[in-house]
This record gives structure tokens, sequence and C-alpha cells, in this order.
């Protein structure tokens, strides 16, 4: 059995090259073995786990939806609000919810402490993503490349 405490994983922040996107997780999976872009699923894992935290006023990533995963969110404390294709949700410490695939999604801490979140996503082969807001699909071919008719930078249009 392979375990680790994830009280002792490395936390990586991240940000857009404007600062409008940022956050920072533990990727739990990773530390447990998982090799990302291995396409053996002994190696790739059924399903990627990971500690998000963010800081008040963050916003992780752009509105998208998946075309094959689902993911799974549990907070743990703090409070934000989840834009969906239904409107805006508030959610708070306690809370689940899930997103299957084609269901847009975007997560803003817009309390006044962290708002730290368990995400566990299943892990498809083939998967692409939808920025309704841009207009344009992230596809591995061979790397994250976000495309329309021609390849586009990953924030082209969000910020």
């Amino acid at each position: 059995m392979l375990k680790v405490n994830t009280h002792h994983l490395p936390e990586e922040a991240w940000s857009s090259p404007k600062g409008r996107f940022a956050g920072a997780g533990k990727e739990v999976s990773e530390a447990l073995g998982r090799k990302p872009g291995s396409m053996d699923l002994n190696e790739r894992h059924p399903f990627d786990v990971e500690i998000c935290r963010l800081a008040p006023g963050q916003t992780p990533y752009p509105y998208h939806s998946h075309s094959a995963q689902w993911e799974f969110y549990h907070v743990i404390s703090g409070k934000g609000v989840v834009r969906h294709q239904d409107g805006v949700t508030e959610i708070e410490d306690g809370d689940a919810f899930i997103f299957k695939p084609n269901e847009p999604h975007q997560i803003t801490n817009n309390g006044d402490v962290d708002l730290v979140l368990y995400v566990v996503a299943d892990n498809p082969v083939g998967e692409a993503w939808y920025y309704p807001d841009s207009q344009k699909w992230g596809v591995p071919i061979p790397e994250r490349t976000c495309v329309r008719s021609k390849a586009l930078d990953y924030y082209d249009g969000e910020e």
C-alpha cells in the first residue's frame, strides 16, 4: 500500500498570465504515483484527487465543461459561489456537488477566508474541454491546446 499524508504534500500555486485566474493545490493522486501523461491505465489512475485552495477573490479557471470527465467537489472550509448552466449557487463548508460531462462550471471564492475543496475527477482517455465564454475547445493533441479553427492560447478570450 502506498500512503501519503496530505499535510506534508507541497502546495503548487498557479496564475494565468494577467492574473485573472489563480489558485493553489496539492496533487494527491500524483503523490500516490499517478503519471498524468501515461496511457497505461495502471499509471494513469482511474481518478484524480486534488486539494484545491482559493484565496479570497480567486477563480481558478475559466468557465468550462468537459466532454467525458466527471468532477466531484467537497467543500472542506470557506465559502464561495459556483457558476453553472442554471445560474449561480452559493457553497460553504460541508457542501458536496458534482458536474457530469458537458455541464459547464466555474468556482469563485467570494468569501473573506480561503476556500478549500477536495476535487475528485475521473480520468477518461480522449477528454476535451469547451469554454462557452470564448467559444473554444481545449484538446490534448499532444499537449493541452486550445482551438477554434486554429491553435489558440489557453487564456485567449478569457482575460
